[in-house]
């Protein structure tokens, strides 16, 4: 028997039913809302020919602002999903220490970051630290703020699911490592951290996703990311829907590309740990 068997029961002729029926409702739904939506656009003008044709006739749509902004948006989020990685092994070790003002020192911050939003914190990083300080030049001091509100952020995050990975793992291999004289550090680095990792991959891939999309809240402290470029590209051929809507489809198809990958890992691992 699956677990999913177990978990639920498999529905009836009328439960199939209901559930066609639902879906039907809901396609009929969407496709209004889209219909509307589009009426309100050809109404405002905003699908004629010409607003959309520098994105096919003019290369400097792609190379001058579009590509520019993929740029800013990519540099920003590899920057901060490197740094939140080290973040969270670091904090999430600290949080399973034994030493308890080490683990209660971890669990504040991790809670507090988790807690705090991450505009606010790319705000408070820019305006209050970065712009007024001397530590970056004047020009990086965005893609700094970003960084940091997202390392922050997202490291926290990650050093929940080391935590989380951690205390899912069977607990008598701790116990193995700490018959043959490991002493409990050891224990978490050389035998239940690697594991934890490896389980914790596709999450951490997930993550990314979100790293992606949080970096368009840049927008509000002036870094030039993927948003911010459309919005200067409207501007520019007086064409701001438009700009944002081709943003919008470039954002969908990188996150989808990463979450396909994300599913793709851990089909992976799930193969791996079965043939193990």
């Amino acid at each position: 028997m699956s677990t999913q068997a177990v978990l639920f029961d498999v529905p009836g002729p009328k439960a199939r039913l209901r559930h066609r029926i639902l879906t039907a409702v809901g396609v009929v739904l969407v496709v209004a809302i889209a219909y509307v939506i589009y009426l309100q656009f050809e109404k405002a003008g905003q699908l004629k020919a010409f607003m959309w044709e520098p994105f096919v006739t003019d290369p400097e749509v792609w190379t001058s602002y579009l590509i520019p902004g993929l740029k800013g948006t990519f540099t920003a989020a590899a920057i901060s999903i490197v740094l939140a990685v080290v973040f969270g092994l670091l904090f999430g070790m600290g949080r399973l220490s034994p030493f308890a003002p080490l683990r209660w020192f971890c669990s504040v911050i991790v809670e507090f970051f988790r807690s705090v939003p991450v505009l606010l914190m790319m705000v408070f990083a820019y305006f209050g630290y970065f712009a007024t300080s001397d530590i970056v030049p004047n020009q990086h001091a965005p893609l700094a703020a970003v960084v940091t509100a997202l390392t922050l952020y997202n490291g926290a995050v990650i050093a929940e699911l080391v935590r989380s990975g951690v205390h899912g793992l069977p607990a008598g291999q701790s116990e193995a490592g700490l018959a043959v004289g490991l002493t409990p550090g050891q224990v978490l680095r050389s035998i239940q951290l690697p594991q934890a990792l490896t389980a914790m991959l596709p999450a951490l891939v997930g993550q990314l996703v979100v790293v992606l999309k949080d970096s368009a809240l840049g927008y509000g402290i002036t870094y030039l990311e993927l948003l911010n470029w459309s919005k200067t590209l409207g501007s520019a051929y007086a064409n701001t829907v438009p700009a944002y809507i081709v943003a919008g489809i470039l954002f969908i198809l990188v996150n989808y590309t990463l979450t396909k990958f994300a599913v793709y890992l851990e089909g992976r691992m799930k193969k791996r740990r079965a043939k193990a």
